[in-house]
């Protein structure tokens, strides 16, 4: 038996395809005729373009929307007119095309590997995938296909990249076991949309699994097993069966309210990245929208975006909302993000550097050209403006204060705008845990994210294999934070929401609903699976097992008491 991440929920059983990568490597040489190698490498550029708009297309029918959009990333890549330059200037000055492109995508992969931020970090595998269709082309080498599997295959690779999957038939695909990869990578979004079984980062997998052998995924609890005794696949055959039966049943909870067993309600909303994906939370029957990340307008942009492109964007997700609540946290970015018209200097500690609201206040023309354009939106829905790394209450007061000089500009052009829209803030270090209580009396509503806030709590990074044992929801220390937060917020009369992974949680939703979480914003496939759940506990039930749990003292008597509670 093999562990690695559980990056997509579900039982597969099947039989191994192990897919290994092309040969790429080359011989670097000095062309004779430069202009020729350059039309060489536009020839690939085009092909790649190509049939990269060609898979786009095929995902929106397999996948969808969202996880199509995640190809456009390889297309700005490929255009991009700086890497193309760096590439035509490398072959003037005497490299192959093959070396050129190797190179200069290797810099970009570099610089984005070692972002801490790990939203960005995945866009290193985007990077890595367009190195590889470019020289597949150049090299006359065939690329990882998928297209032909047979039936209740088990897809074994050392890494799922986007362009593997837009021509995978994932009736014919009963699971998928990578090398790489974590819950945020395009590998487990992907899989997740696709609905397919999946478990990451398994070391040696390609090397350990065999073509041919009978292999169990189990995506729940990131475990696989390849040649497995009889009654240990029987009793898998049992959980795949149990599986599909309680997905049919989810169903049942769409277009329901979100309640308690004893009647509550809280408020069930999705995390976005982009205006295409309130879609996707509409389609999962979301509530509203819980976060929208508008740093990815900034990231996908090649210049600052003007006030009515983002305008644009957040009008979009308001109306497609319709008069549900869109939070929209503001730019967060900072050193570890290369956005380079930002001209962002470099740091040695990004994670805890010149980022996100810092960098925002110490930009104020730059943070009002966002803040009008959010304040426009909230002319057509119920928009909310959400500030992202508060750690003082200073923070705050500076943001609502250019938020009001915002609203008198638009008085003067005769802009229309919710004159009394919220401003409320993501609480995800312990400084703002701590002060909770202060920062409640100036905000209009809380949105916890969890990522953050347990990395910080714990010094621990999650994509630090030698330190994310310590990286867990369940720790004393977290759990005690978490109360802390949600009870203050409730004391000043503000919503308290949370939109890190641990709002979808199983075991954690009657620790959270004990607490008085009023809203739950999680994935859009998690809705249904997250309103079932909700609506299992009773808030007598839940202050039960909850005040039992806040006196265990490690993360793994947590885990254990909470498994054990399960419904």
């Amino acid at each position: 038996m093999y562990e690695g991440v559980n990056a997509s929920d579900g039982y597969g059983i099947g039989v191994a395809q192990v897919a290994v990568a092309p040969d790429l490597s080359f011989t670097p040489t000095k062309p004779e005729d430069p202009e020729a190698e350059k039309a060489r490498y536009n020839e690939a550029l085009a092909k790649f373009v190509d049939q990269t708009n060609n898979q786009i297309e095929r995902m929106k029918q397999s996948v969808g929307e969202e996880a199509a959009a995640i190809m456009g990333a390889h297309i700005e890549f490929a255009e991009d007119e700086g890497i193309k330059d760096m590439v035509n200037g490398s072959i003037d000055s005497g490299m192959c095309a093959e070396q050129a492109v190797s190179e200069a995508y290797d810099m970009y992969f570099n610089m984005f590997s070692n972002m801490d931020d790990e939203l960005f970090r995945e866009r290193a595998a985007d990077v890595a995938d367009v190195k590889t269709g470019l020289l597949a082309d150049l090299l006359g080498k065939q690329v990882v296909d998928l297209s032909s599997l047979p039936e209740n295959s088990i897809v074994v690779v050392e890494e799922l990249t986007p362009s593997m999957t837009a021509d995978i038939d994932k009736e014919n695909v009963a699971g998928i076991v990578t090398e790489t990869g974590g819950r945020t990578s395009h590998s487990a979004i992907i899989a997740r949309a696709l609905e397919i079984p999946a478990v990451l980062s398994v070391a040696d997998a390609t090397k350990n699994i065999k073509s041919g052998e009978m292999v169990i995924v189990d995506g729940t609890l990131g475990k696989v097993i390849n040649n497995p005794e009889d009654d240990v696949l029987e009793n898998y055959r049992a959980k795949a069966k149990s599986y599909a039966e309680e997905k049919a049943a989810l169903e049942a909870y769409r277009g329901k309210e979100t309640v308690t067993g004893d009647g509550e309600k809280v408020l069930l909303v999705a995390n976005i990245g982009n205006p295409d994906d309130a879609n996707v939370a509409a389609e999962h029957d979301a509530e509203g929208v819980g976060l929208f990340r508008s740093e990815f307008l900034f990231m996908d942009a090649k210049e600052l975006p003007t006030e009515d492109e983002q305008f644009a964007a957040y009008q979009k997700v308001a109306l497609r909302m319709k008069d549900e609540p869109v939070i929209i946290r503001t730019l967060d970015v900072g050193g570890d993000k290369e956005i380079p018209y930002l001209n962002l200097k470099h740091e040695d500690n990004p994670f805890m550097g010149f980022r996100a609201v810092r960098y925002c206040l110490n930009n104020p023309e730059q943070y009002k050209v966002q803040l009008t354009a959010l304040l426009r939106a909230s002319a057509f829905g119920d928009v909310k403006i959400m500030l992202p790394l508060v750690t003082t209450l200073d923070e705050v007061r500076q943001a609502k204060a250019l938020v009001e000089e915002c609203k008198k500009e638009l008085d003067e052009r005769g802009v229309a705008y919710n004159k009394d829209i919220e401003v409320g803030t993501m609480i995800e270090t312990p400084a703002a845990s701590l002060i909770a209580d202060d920062l409640a009396e100036e905000c209009d509503f809380f949105s916890i994210g969890t990522n953050d806030l347990i990395g910080y709590t714990m010094c621990a990074d999650r994509g630090n294999d030698r330190v994310s044992y310590l990286y867990t929801v369940y720790q004393p220390a977290v759990l005690r934070s978490l109360k802390r937060i949600i009870e203050s917020g409730r004391e000043k009369g503000i919503m308290v929401g949370m939109c890190g992974e641990a709002a979808a949680d199983p075991l954690l939703i009657p620790v959270l609903l004990s607490f008085g979480l009023n809203e739950f914003s999680v994935s859009a496939p998690s809705i249904l699976r997250t309103r079932k759940i909700i609506s299992e506990w009773t808030k007598e039930e839940a202050d039960a097992l909850t005040e039992k749990v806040m006196k265990l003292k490690t993360a793994t008597e947590v885990k254990v008491m909470l498994q054990a509670a399960q419904k």
